[in-house]
């Protein structure tokens, strides 16, 4: 039974419990129904005679006799059903103008009135020829039409039926509750007017469906704090190290910490230090222990370089890049030539380029990162950055000239010194460049932004495929084979696009993302 799906069982219960209970409130049991209540039964003996009866002293038949032993009835007669009662309903002849009955054993009825009509237009059910009369002691109500909800009372004054005075001393006991005859065709059970109750709380059958409610719910609430609830199927355990891009790793931080709460057993350490040094660490790592390996993913912003033939990659995203500047070179726009002559050293202040008379500095990642490698293939036509001249980004150290060229470890420091360095420029994936905030502008190229649709069509050259390498094929049941899976997931999907990269499968042209 370990493997019975009593969160669904109970859930169907919650539902189909009261639905079925309303069916048989409404449907079944309340389809046509005609009750009546007794709300009053009361007998008026000596008390008649007390010094503050007044005119119930006055309580006489017609011949001016006193009524013997007097009492009181109010009768309540009400549709309460689900649909509307029509004269055509009353279980009697179609001739016979009566449609209830009322008898009161041992009493005859000395006189009565209809009153308290629930809508003014049922009094012209009670006229003269309606079937209203008292007959040998019985008193007939006609066949009302009732609409649901509808109700009259009849009060009644009665006497013993006798009509003789007891003896002094002799014991009065209680009269036998009345009699109700009649019925509706089509009715509840047998179709014959039933007793109701005056409901001044909560039913028995509403306090009984409400309590099997919150079973329900405490039920569904115990299972869902169960120590003992599994994981989803394709959660896996132990320990997976993230190493390589740094333009990637908000992804694989949000990622690796939605798998961990997916996943309790699952845990991640990030290293990411850059592409290149990823590659290394991890064909280094593999060699030495093939299962710490095992343990390992390389994220690299395009494909490895030769020399790690073990190293297996598979296409993550889309990744897209983008220069950044600093607001005060005034330049939000390069041309492709403009940008390779800048980095070549020909062009040294932005006001020769019709911007703002700024020294040109630039920002670049050191020769590990593989945003620094795709920037060189992709923009500079596959020419390498010349060294780094500067330690500061903002002076060319001593014995040293041309363009200032300053190298840094993390996209994250390019932004912040582009951000506070008049007339910096450098480069970075779309997506941390977006939230850098003030003081730094995203550059285009040739006029396009970078967007999907232009690198997709080939009108914007800065981008590359996000690639995740293993050390050879992991096992399927693997931490790190759960982890790829889960990045091109739905909700891993989801990740790398709030990120500013796309999933390869949103391609128009997918073959862009392509392991070669």
């Amino acid at each position: 039974m370990d493997n019975f799906p009593w969160d669904v069982t109970l859930a169907v219960l919650g539902i189909v419990v009261p639905v079925i209970a309303a069916l048989y409130e409404f449907v079944l049991v309340g389809r046509k129904r005609l009750g009546y209540r007794v709300q009053m039964d009361t007998t008026a003996t000596e008390e008649v005679h007390s010094s503050y009866a007044g005119a119930l002293q006055e309580l006489r038949r017609d011949d001016g006799t006193p009524l013997a032993d007097p009492s009181f009835v109010l009768l309540r007669v009400e549709n309460n059903g689900a649909v509307h009662i029509d004269t055509s309903d009353y279980a009697v002849l179609d001739d016979d103008k009566v449609g209830i009955r009322v008898r009161f054993p041992g009493r005859r009825v000395a006189g009565m009135v209809v009153t308290e009509l629930s809508d003014t237009f049922l009094r012209h059910s009670f006229g003269d020829g309606s079937g209203l009369s008292v007959r040998d002691g019985v008193i007939e109500l006609p066949k009302v039409p009732m609409n649901r909800g509808a109700h009259y009372k009849v009060l009644a004054a009665l006497e013993r039926a006798d009509g003789a005075p007891l003896p002094d001393g002799a014991r009065r006991d209680a009269f036998p509750d009345a009699e109700i005859i009649g019925g509706i065709k089509g009715g509840v059970g047998n179709g014959g007017i039933q007793e109701t109750h005056s409901r001044t709380g909560t039913s028995r059958q509403s306090v009984a469906l409400i309590c099997f409610l919150v079973l329900v719910i405490l039920g569904q609430l115990g299972l869902a704090l169960g120590d003992d609830v599994p994981a989803p199927l394709d959660c896996a355990s132990g320990h997976l190290t993230l190493t390589g891009s740094t333009a990637f790793a908000p992804v694989l931080r949000e990622a690796a910490a939605a798998y961990e709460e997916t996943c309790p057993d699952a845990r991640f350490t990030i290293e990411t230090q850059g592409s290149a040094a990823g590659l290394r660490d991890l064909d280094r790592i593999g060699r030495e222990d093939a299962a710490d390996g095992a343990a390992r993913i390389t994220f690299s912003d395009g494909v490895k370089t030769e020399g790690y033939p073990r190293l297996l990659p598979r296409p993550i995203a889309f990744s897209l890049f983008t220069l950044v500047i600093n607001e005060e070179a005034g330049v939000e726009d390069l041309t492709l030539d403009q940008v390779r002559r800048i980095y070549a050293g020909e062009i040294t202040n932005w006001s020769e380029v019709n911007g703002n008379d700024v020294p040109v500095r630039l920002v670049s990642r050191h020769s590990d990162s593989g945003t620094r490698k795709t920037f060189e293939q992709q923009v500079l036509d596959g020419q390498r950055e010349p060294g780094d001249n500067s330690d500061d980004c903002r002076e060319v150290a001593p014995g040293e000239t041309g363009v200032v060229r300053c190298q840094v470890d993390s996209t994250g420091d390019v932004l912040d010194i582009v951000a506070r360095t008049p007339g910096a420029l450098g480069y970075s994936a779309v997506g941390e460049a977006a939230d850098a905030g003030d003081g730094l502008l995203l550059v285009r190229i040739d006029g396009q932004e970078a967007t999907l649709e232009a690198a997709d069509h080939g009108a914007y050259p800065f981008w590359e495929t996000e690639y995740a390498y293993t050390y050879g094929e992991p096992d399927a049941d693997s931490l790190a084979a759960g982890f790829l899976r889960y990045l091109t997931s739905e909700v891993g999907r989801d990740i790398v696009r709030a990120h500013g990269h796309r999933p390869c499968a949103e391609l128009s042209n997918p073959v862009l993302c392509r392991p070669t």
